[in-house]
């Protein structure tokens, strides 16, 4: 991202604990509504980033607040870029029935992930799966 166009950053680190995850998730939103972001998209932004803290602390993290979660967001005028780490053991996001499949429309799992991936312009994990980034790009055309 270059840092010619850059906004705002915000970053923090919280132990696993998910009213502290929250909080982040309210503190971002509260920061793209100020910046103009249409309600449609915001609502998108919401639900991709609730997804990853929750993920990412429950599932991630195992609720244990002695391991953290550590979220990084870079904001432009034309794109917000997403960054949600945590300590655990990862997992292969490849690996994970898709919830659309007839075949596994019953199972909980992947529902956050097919979220995350319709709703932001790119999500990508590193390659042991605790860390997940995330683009949305600005929506000028509404």
């Amino acid at each position: 991202m270059s840092n010619q166009s850059q906004v705002w950053t915000y970053e923090r680190a919280i132990p696993s604990d998910l009213t502290l995850g929250n909080q982040v998730l309210e503190d971002l939103l509260a920061r793209f509504e100020a910046d103009g972001w249409d309600a449609r998209q915001i609502f998108g932004i919401r639900l991709a980033l609730e997804e990853a803290v929750v993920n990412a602390i429950k599932h991630g993290n195992c609720l244990d607040c002695n391991k953290q979660v550590h979220v990084i967001c870079r904001s432009t005028v034309d794109k917000i870029w997403i960054k949600v780490s945590d300590q655990g053991e990862g997992f292969d996001p490849e690996a994970v029935p898709d919830c659309t499949d007839e075949e596994h429309i019953d199972i909980p799992s992947g529902r956050g992930i097919m979220l995350m991936r319709n709703f932001m312009s790119r999500v990508e994990y590193n390659d042991k799966g605790n860390v997940v980034e995330m683009e949305k790009h600005r929506d000028h055309g509404s």
